[in-house]
């Protein structure tokens, strides 16, 4: 597995790169970049330094003793919601914007659905000085006006997506068009584990310092390695940032939780690797939500993190060789984490892993009691509140 993907970026045959000509040039630059800037000590020291000191790293590894009593076995939160902006995202978009800035690129584009990638993108360019046009679905606008502001008031310019569902892969849309046109200052920094190779690479590496804490944190508190994984899914990098590094560890489960929005019975939802088909999509071959003719299905979710109606290679992969099992559970579930852990540890997730704490609770009579499972609480629920008090207020 650490071979992969391969040198045209397959995960067995999931990934590849199917873009425009025009952006051939730029991923391959790309490529070299990361292949000998990433790989560089004077990078890894700078990036590491900003890591620690700026977004806050390590983020405690969290014993909620409160929930495990609640589901009757002892569960741990990776607490990403503690990092600077509130979320995994700056993981990501501190490493690219970094990588950019030292490959010469003087403007940073990046597209948003919850608004996290957006201000971390937003984030990071303020720190590193460089120039920052964020892409938003106008529907995740109006659901996320709080992240908007956020992103202006750190330099941002953001455009307003008003074809086709007005969400996510609309916003990506744009961004890809942009990066088309403007390709020699521009940098695209995407916000998971998806797009042309070698974005899922790039993404997974700077995400994987989650699992990597993970594993020194719980075997310090242990003495031994988790039985079950959890995180919520939706391109997909704070799963990937998590399971990655315990790939090797086979006793060590994994589980993905999709958005089920209204239900895998009807047409509102974002449950790519429950109920998608294998095809191409944003330059790359993974499950996608389409129809018999390969059109787009349109996806909902209560959480516009997870609107997405493609999912990242890797994670296809994970699901073909049985690595990973993917559960998808509904909105309904969804706000019952978002309540449940308020109420029993003082903490507001984000509606994305709320989905995971969702799973949990549905099915916790599955669980054994001396199952020892770590959840990735990949962000903060302020930016939800809006949309909590509608349902539960």
């Amino acid at each position: 597995m650490r071979k992969l993907p391969d040198k045209k970026g397959y995960f067995s045959e999931f990934g590849g790169r199917f873009v425009p000509e025009t952006l051939i040039y730029a991923l391959d630059e790309l490529e070299q970049a990361y292949k000998k800037i990433g790989g560089n000590r004077k990078f890894k020291q700078e990036l590491n330094y900003l890591l620690r000191y700026y977004a806050g790293r390590p983020t405690p590894l969290y014993h909620a003793r409160n929930l495990s009593r609640y589901l009757g076995f002892k569960i741990y939160l990776k607490r990403e919601d503690l990092a600077h902006t509130g979320a995994h995202k700056i993981n990501n978009t501190l490493g690219q914007v970094l990588l950019a800035k030292k490959m010469g690129k003087t403007r940073i584009i990046a597209e948003t659905g919850a608004g996290q990638h957006g201000v971390a993108t937003a984030t990071a360019c303020a720190l590193l000085k460089l120039k920052c046009v964020v892409y938003m679905g106008e529907e995740d606008v109006h659901r996320q006006a709080l992240n908007v502001f956020r992103m202006k008031l750190l330099g941002a310019e953001v455009r307003v997506v008003r074809s086709g569902s007005r969400t996510l892969k609309d916003a990506i849309n744009e961004a890809i068009r942009d990066w088309v046109t403007n390709v020699r200052d521009t940098h695209y920094v995407i916000g998971s584990v998806v797009g042309p190779h070698p974005y899922p690479v790039i993404v997974r590496d700077f995400q994987s310092i989650i699992g990597k804490e993970t594993r020194r944190q719980i075997l310090k508190l242990e003495s031994r390695l988790p039985d079950y994984l959890i995180a919520c899914v939706g391109g997909g990098s704070n799963a990937l940032g998590l399971f990655y590094p315990f790939f090797s560890d086979r006793k060590v489960k994994f589980i993905g939780v999709e958005a089920g929005g209204s239900g895998l019975n009807t047409s509102k939802h974002a449950a790519t690797l429950c109920k998608g088909k294998i095809g191409v999509f944003h330059g790359f071959k993974s499950y996608i939500l389409q129809d018999k003719g390969g059109q787009i299905h349109p996806t909902y979710s209560v959480s516009a993190g997870l609107d997405y109606p493609g999912v990242g290679p890797e994670h296809a992969y994970y699901k073909k060789i049985n690595r990973a099992s993917y559960y998808a559970v509904n909105d309904r579930w969804a706000l019952e984490g978002f309540k449940i852990l308020s109420r029993l540890e003082g903490i507001m997730p984000a509606l994305e892993p709320s989905h995971a704490i969702g799973f949990l609770i549905k099915e916790r009579k599955k669980f054994k009691k001396d199952a020892l499972v770590i959840l990735s609480l990949s962000g903060r629920g302020d930016k939800d509140i809006d949309i909590v008090k509608k349902y539960l207020g």
